[in-house]
């Protein structure tokens, strides 16, 4: 081991034992009673059970999802996967194959077994992770590997840092010329551009709903703070479409309380209907909100416009454009998409706005075609490379 893995041990340790009040304190939030325990505090969270198996790492949702196609293209291969978030746990769990929360780096020299390949997906990069896991004998993959343009000069500030990280790393898988050469910049090698794997993936529907005999509007993958801005919107277009029916879906659970209350208030001050998913799923009122998870796709499939989220506000990076355009929405998002700018690329016929030009994108969608995705992609050499035996 090198010193300077140690320092980075020893620091690692020094940093669990100054934020331990605030983790105890993070620990009773409804968004963390799972994760952080287990993360921090190896609460069920225990080793994986079996060694010389493909250990896959996202995030969280997203990331998740996307393994979809590459895990179909893996059956029969010993599966497993780590998360960050309880979004990302719950739809990995939902694949049938071992899984857990990455513990704090601190406990992975003792936590984890060694695997045949670890495959780490997008900017997941933690040092400890690659430097026990290729100690351990594993081949490690970076795949859908991206550095976004807002994130390059943090990047390269610490490059020296990085470089140490991605000499563990036997080939990168980039989304983007861009990615890669960023990637190139931070000192990596073996790279290859084999697009963004989200395009791969299967996108359907799970549910079937009657659409209302109106136009119906979807606010998808909403965040804080721009739920009033589309309200705002929304209440503005209805003079000119009266009967146009607007579904806000908020990307976090937890939100689903705080945004019934804003919708409320709406409805209250502007004599509109209201309803929510989980006691109706007639959806004939003026504002409804989805206050479950697993349904957007569903939605999605039932709407004429997709207002996307998390790309009005700094810092969120957007989210994935491909679902609405699938069943055919027009799509009107915001100018901080950032982190699908990849994504977007693929997708046509799409309105980048501020949010207080919402309403005027509502208006303009009358004379739009519906939003379309043009591009697959080919992900045979990621599998085949992922199932390549390390030579002895």
């Amino acid at each position: 081991m090198s010193l300077f893995t140690l320092f980075y041990y020893a620091l690692s340790v020094v940093l669990y034992l100054i934020a331990l009040p605030l983790l105890v304190f993070l620990s009773f939030k409804s968004k963390y009673t799972e994760s952080i325990p287990a993360r921090f505090f190896l609460f069920n969270n225990k080793r994986f059970e079996k060694e010389d198996g493909v250990w896959f790492h996202v995030c969280s949702f997203g990331e998740a999802t996307a393994l979809k196609p590459i895990l179909k293209a893996l059956e029969g291969e010993d599966v497993k996967i780590t998360t960050i978030t309880h979004t990302g746990q719950s739809q990995a769990r939902k694949y049938g194959v071992d899984v857990r929360y990455l513990p704090y780096e601190m406990f992975l020299p003792f936590w984890t077994k060694k695997q045949r390949v670890l495959v780490v997906l997008e900017a997941e990069f933690w040092y400890m992770l690659f430097v026990v896991m290729r100690a351990k004998g594993a081949k490690i993959i970076l795949l859908n590997a991206r550095i976004s343009e807002k994130s390059a000069k943090k990047y390269l500030q610490f490059a020296w840092f990085y470089k140490k990280i991605l000499r563990h790393v036997e080939i990168i898988y980039a989304q983007s010329e861009a990615d890669k050469n960023r990637f190139l910049a931070l000192g990596a090698k073996n790279i290859e551009v084999v697009g963004n794997i989200k395009l791969a993936g299967e996108i359907k529907k799970t549910k079937d709903y009657k659409k209302p005999h109106a136009e119906v509007i979807v606010a998808g993958s909403t965040h804080e703070s721009e739920e009033e801005s589309i309200l705002k919107s929304f209440v503005e277009y209805k003079k000119f479409q009266p009967d146009a029916k607007l579904i806000i879906v908020p990307r976090h659970p937890e939100r689903f309380e705080s945004v019934y209350d804003l919708m409320k208030s709406y409805a209250q001050k502007n004599s509109l209907t209201l309803s929510r998913f989980s006691t109706c799923q007639e959806f004939e009122s003026d504002l409804i909100l989805v206050d479950a998870m697993g349904e957007l796709n569903n939605i999605y499939a039932i709407s004429d416009i997709a207002i996307v989220g998390g790309a009005f506000k700094k810092g969120v990076g957007g989210h994935n454009p491909l679902e609405p355009a699938k069943f055919g929405c027009k799509i009107i998002t915001g100018k901080h998409f950032h982190d699908q700018r990849e994504l977007y690329k693929y997708v046509h016929h799409v309105q980048y706005v501020q949010r207080d030009e919402i309403h005027k994108a509502l208006r303009a969608c009358a004379d739009l075609p519906p939003s379309m995705v043009e591009e697959k992609i080919d992900l045979n050499r990621v599998i085949e490379k992922i199932k390549q035996k390390r030579e002895k």
